[in-house]
């Protein structure tokens, strides 16, 4: 239990810039045979509630017409640490650095069509914030094309591990070796982790806390 604590994310504001920022999250709902079904979806974060738009028909929107309550989850895999940073040979040292929430709520179907016009217009200035296309508004035929379904959440819980949970000299010791090993995610892991590149190597500039 105390290392969850120290894993948990605790700031509404960290949570609410990685869901605002990920680009994909998970919502899991339960099927007519009791089983969670687990799909990847396109979302938006507005006003604490999770926004997705969707073909109008299809199983998910079947489950939560028979039973509301779904997951959602979202995480980011920061950097994969090789066994070998810890011991020689022995892989069960292997260990990763990542970023997750999960929600649990109560899933429903949009009608109305302004709040329906903003969750859509929501989704286009997330993915594609340079612009070049035209807002939807309220009347919009298309409204009736797409359904968009919104989570309302019970509970957000996050975790996080970049270090946090070791001493300030093991964490630099760690950094260092994921700069030598410059994977394609090494420069944003060490930035997360609080860390700075400098002529001079590594410096932090921040402590790891959420």
């Amino acid at each position: 239990m105390k290392l969850l604590g120290r894993l948990e994310i605790k700031s509404n504001e960290k949570i609410r810039e990685f869901l605002e920022k990920e680009h994909v999250g998970r919502i899991a709902s339960i099927d007519d045979d009791g089983f969670p079904q687990i799909i990847p979806m396109n979302f938006a974060f507005v006003n604490n509630i999770i926004y997705m738009h969707s073909y109008p028909k299809g199983e998910k929107l079947d489950n939560i017409s028979n039973n509301s309550k779904v997951g959602f989850e979202v995480d980011r895999e920061l950097e994969f640490l090789p066994s070998y940073f810890s011991h020689p040979t022995d892989a069960s040292q292997a260990d990763t650095l990542y970023i997750s929430v999960v929600i649990k709520g109560n899933a429903s179907f949009v009608t109305d069509d302004a709040e329906k016009t903003m969750a859509l217009n929501s989704l286009m200035k997330k993915y594609q914030p340079e612009g070049k296309y035209e807002p939807l508004k309220d009347n919009d035929l298309v409204l009736d094309e797409v359904a968009v379904i919104k989570i309302i959440s019970e509970s957000i819980r996050g975790k996080y591990k970049i270090g946090q949970n070791i001493n300030s000299d093991s964490r630099k010791i760690l950094a260092q070796k994921i700069l030598e090993r410059n994977s394609a995610t090494a420069q944003e892991t060490l930035k997360i982790m609080g860390f700075e590149i400098t002529p001079d190597g590594l410096s932090m500039i921040d402590e790891p806390q959420w």
